[in-house]
């Protein structure tokens, strides 16, 4: 466990996500997703968490690890094609991981997803946020438009609206 990891989560708490993500840049991802969504029949939840607290800063839970408790917390694994899409971002490490559903994930692997993850972690760099998760949204949104193209009336399985934690 590192010191430096603990004291960047327990100075940029949960304020700081408030503050990189307002509700105007909340509502533009929001609406990212939705755009994205009407090309395809997938469904894509971003989240983004401050900081680690408590039990899972202290027994150093990796970033990926958060990730896949969220996607199963929020219940993005219940989709009907096991198609859904988790983008999540430890805001204190910028740390971006992207969690799919088996459906998805068997047909685009984790190079490409990682990929998607590292190009968002470049904009996040140069402290555009906005811009990074959006970008990442689009390329995520063309991975399941590729493998799950919209087929009749568009069913909203999960909530389009960013999760700050």
């Amino acid at each position: 466990m590192s010191i430096k990891r603990i004291t960047r989560h327990l100075l940029q708490h949960h304020w700081r996500a408030k503050q990189v993500f307002p509700k105007g840049v909340l509502d533009r991802i929001e609406q990212a997703i939705r755009r994205g969504e009407a090309g395809h029949s997938g469904q894509i939840r971003f989240v983004v968490e401050g900081a680690l607290d408590g039990a899972s800063l202290f027994r150093n839970q990796p970033a990926r690890e958060r990730a896949i408790d969220v996607f199963s917390h929020l219940r993005i694994w219940d989709t009907a094609h096991n198609n859904g899409v988790l983008i999540y971002l430890l805001l204190a490490d910028r740390d971006v991981e992207i969690v799919a559903d088996r459906g998805i994930d068997s047909k685009v692997g984790g190079e490409r997803w990682e990929s998607i993850c590292r190009a968002m972690e470049a904009e996040f760099g140069s402290g555009r946020f906005e811009h990074g998760v959006i970008g990442g949204i689009e390329a995520v949104s063309r991975e399941l438009a590729r493998h799950f193209p919209p087929g009749g009336p568009h069913r909203n399985e999960l909530p389009d609206a960013p999760v700050v934690m």
